[in-house]
């Protein structure tokens, strides 16, 4: 089933937050697309929204639906 979504990540500031966040998100079966700017990641693909906050979570990045 695939899925579409926008995450709201506070956290989230630098090039290597993105990374540690596209690192979570892909294995899950998610693509994530990043606006840094206003913080948000935008996911496609199969990877359930619980899943991917659950993740993002367990990184260090809590994550809320926009």
């Amino acid at each position: 089933m695939s899925h579409r979504y926008t995450l709201s990540v506070p956290d989230m500031s630098c090039g290597h937050c993105r990374a540690s966040i596209e690192a979570a998100i892909t294995p899950l079966g998610g693509t994530p697309v990043f606006d840094m700017d206003a913080r948000r990641v935008t996911v496609t693909g199969d990877a359930p929204e619980p899943q991917v906050k659950a993740a993002l979570d367990y990184i260090g990045f809590p994550a809320e639906s926009v």
